[in-house]
Parts: structure tokens; C-alpha cells; sequence
């Protein structure tokens, strides 16, 4: 195989035969820890009917959270009017008793520290073993939505085993999801899809609608289409159902600790003069 070159890559938009566009499909789905290490986004845990319609950020803003999520395991979640639901609190505390009493996983990388086996795209094709993981808030769809490698699993499968894919995809197609490149397709579980969460899985039996983030492999946009009939939309809400809409305001922007702590670490500011009282004798 030719030396992967980073300056001269194709991506999963590029034209291709189906077999290849459902191969990088699934390496995209398998990219995410590599593709970035900070994110910023907007989130809502239902889906929208029409994929072409408005966001639900947009008309519902009481659904809507808003995220900071830094690489490994630092996430600040707040409201529309600002109210902190949630922040991480330990990101610096000392991690000495963690490792006394370790196990052979406790030792593993992170992902960003290993090197995974890419395609001439640039996209991953195996995952090496590391510390995945993200940070979760609700239920682990979240979770499972910044890194979706449910979709795909850790390598490709033989072709010789069929259904062997964790899901069967349909016809992919290119679309615009909030102003960035995406991915869109319907997508099928096979008896071999093991959710991360499976009380959330991010596609349900029957036929799923998802959109990829070309550019970070996290998935933006999911929808039960075969939902029975107890779980169809309330009267009065044309959105409802199983699903979720994601939207990413910012990729790899700095984020300071205090972002993400309880309070604030008040550090001095050492540009600011410091007065220094001496008492009179």
C-alpha cells in the first residue's frame, strides 16, 4: 500500500464506487479520536422529522444544551440563559491511588498518543487498542454520538462472513449539516451490533437515518424511521421520536481549565501590580 500522505488526500466526500464510499463511511465512523481533541456544539436529544428543516435549537431552545468538551474527559453543559448543568470537577486531582490498585486497562494511552492504521484517505481503518471514552450527560447516545464507532467496529470484517458489519448501510449521500460537509445514509443493525449503551443505541431495529461530520467523524444527526406505533410523535410536537440533532459551533479552540471546574482556580494575574503593605514601626 502507497505511504499515506496527509497533504494529498482525497476524504470521504471524494467520488467513488459504492464499495468504497461504504468503506470510508465506516472508517469516518472510526476517525473521531484522531480528527479532534476539543469541540464546541450545540445539542438536542430528539431528532427532526424533516432532515432539510430548521434545527430544533432554533424553535426550542428549552431542549438545548450547550457544550465545551475538551480531550479526555472534560465537559462543561449549560442552558440557553447560561444555568450550568453539569461540569467536570477532577480534572486535576491526583490519580496516585487509581494506579496503585491498576489493572492492565488503567495503563492504557489515550488514543490521541497511539497510532492507528489509516486508509490512503487519511481516515482510520483499525483502532488500536487504548483509553476510549468520552464524557456523558443524559444517557450514553451522547456519548456515542462524539465517537461513533458502534457504526463500524474497531476493523473492517471479512468479506467472506455476509452480515458481518455492525450495520447494513443504504445509498450515501452528501449534505451541508449546518453549514459544514456531512455524510447521510440509512442504516440497518445486524445481529452483531454491539452499542456502547444499549439502552441508547444510536441506531435502533429497523431503518435509521444518521449524518457523519466529514471534517470530525462525530455524528450530527440520527432518526428512528420504524418506530412502532406507541412512540410516534405527541399531538402538537411535528419532531419528536427517537434521535438526537447536533450542531458544532467550534473545532480545536483552546479551552482553559477553569472552563470546567467548579470554581475557579483563581490564579494570580502576573501582569496586574501586586502592592506590598509594609506596617509603620
Amino acid at each position: 500500500m502507497a505511504a499515506w500522505d496527509s497533504r494529498n488526500r482525497r476524504g470521504p466526500l471524494a467520488p467513488r464506487d459504492p464499495a468504497d464510499q461504504a468503506a470510508a463511511f465506516r472508517d469516518l465512523c472510526r476517525s473521531s479520536p484522531w480528527k479532534w481533541q476539543s469541540l464546541r456544539f450545540e445539542y438536542v436529544d430528539r431528532p427532526l422529522t424533516d432532515f432539510a428543516g430548521p434545527a430544533p435549537a432554533a424553535s426550542s431552545p428549552g431542549d438545548l444544551v450547550r457544550a465545551w468538551l475538551r480531550r479526555p474527559g472534560a465537559l462543561r453543559l449549560e442552558t440557553v440563559d447560561g444555568l450550568v448543568l453539569g461540569s467536570t470537577t477532577g480534572i486535576n486531582d491526583s490519580r496516585g491511588g487509581f494506579y496503585v490498585s491498576s489493572t492492565r486497562k488503567t495503563w492504557l494511552l489515550p488514543p490521541h498518543l497511539v497510532t492507528p492504521v489509516y486508509d490512503d484517505d487519511g481516515l482510520v481503518r483499525r483502532r488500536p487498542e487504548a483509553a476510549y471514552g468520552e464524557p456523558s450527560f443524559g444517557n450514553g447516545r451522547f456519548a456515542a454520538v462524539l465517537d461513533p464507532v458502534e457504526l463500524a467496529g474497531n476493523a473492517p470484517v471479512p468479506l467472506e462472513f455476509p452480515n458481518s458489519n455492525a450495520v447494513e448501510l443504504g445509498p450515501i449521500t452528501e449534505v451541508d449539516h449546518e453549514g459544514r460537509p456531512a455524510l447521510e445514509t440509512t442504516v440497518s443493525p445486524n445481529a452483531s451490533y454491539r452499542p456502547a449503551d444499549p439502552a441508547t443505541p444510536l441506531c435502533r431495529p429497523g431503518r435509521t437515518l444518521l449524518r457523519i461530520d466529514a471534517g470530525t467523524g462525530v455524528c450530527v444527526a440520527s432518526r428512528w424511521l420504524d418506530a412502532p406505533a406507541a412512540n410516534d410523535v405527541p399531538a402538537g410536537d411535528a419532531r419528536g421520536g427517537y434521535g438526537h440533532w447536533l450542531r458544532i459551533l467550534g473545532v480545536d479552540e483552546y479551552m482553559l481549565d477553569d472552563l470546567f471546574l467548579a470554581e475557579s482556580m483563581n490564579l494570580t494575574d502576573v501582569r496586574r501590580h501586586i502592592s506590598w503593605d509594609v506596617p509603620a514601626e
